[in-house]
């Protein structure tokens, strides 16, 4: 188990996903032994997700694979909080209806107040994703300990739901007691929560795709 470093903060996420991309380098291997479960069956479609300001407690982070309804694997970082609070979250995914029809995009926005009681709360919260922006401040924090010894609440559900927590050379995760993140920008193939509370939910079907349409 590494140190554990106080508050650590990063400009951009994408550093804090290194240790994340060290552990995903070994999905292959894991892979061709079984070693690795993935925790969801996806679509197949990738979704983009932005949020001004979360603040979760009981973070953690490790390397998995999800796969598709017909097998195909994707490596991805999950991401895991057993509570969060999320100011103005969007979801946007893509759907192509065809040459007559062309794209259409399904947006989905909540939790646009300043009052707390009033955002997002998702109670074991995971998010496999492949891509993340953020500015971010996490607290005591331990980089490079094995996946299979970490805890809380949000990874009791993914293993209660039957995933299994990469352990040795695959197992490279970090952890934190809270994590703070603002301006995120993520593309993620499958959300989770035990439960998800949308607070002045909005949902639009738009037409197109891209800037202007989707979330960013």
């Amino acid at each position: 188990m590494s140190q554990s470093y106080g508050k650590t903060r990063w400009k951009r996420f994408a550093l804090v996903m290194v240790p994340s991309i060290a552990a995903t380098a070994a999905i292959g291997v894991s892979l061709a032994n079984s070693a690795l479960a993935a925790s969801f069956s996806v679509s197949g479609q990738q979704f983009k997700v932005t949020v001004d300001d979360l603040q979760g407690e009981g973070f953690s982070q490790f390397g998995s694979v999800d796969a598709e309804t017909n097998k195909t694997p994707h490596p991805v970082a999950v991401s895991a909080f057993d509570h969060a609070k999320l100011k103005n979250l969007c979801q946007s995914v893509v759907t192509d209806l065809g040459p007559v029809l062309g794209k259409w995009t399904l947006v989905l926005r909540a939790g646009q107040s300043d009052d707390v009681a009033k955002q997002v709360d998702a109670q074991q919260l995971l998010i496999d994703l492949n891509q993340l922006n953020a500015d971010a401040e996490f607290k005591n924090i331990n980089i490079g300990q094995d996946a299979s010894t970490l805890k809380g609440s949000a990874v009791q559900k993914l293993q209660d739901d039957g995933g299994k927590l990469p352990s040795g050379a695959q197992g490279f995760a970090q952890a934190a007691e809270s994590a703070h993140l603002q301006h995120v920008q993520q593309t993620a193939w499958a959300t989770s929560a035990g439960t998800f509370t949308l607070n002045g939910l909005k949902l639009n079907i738009n037409k197109g795709s891209g800037d202007g349409v989707e979330c960013y």
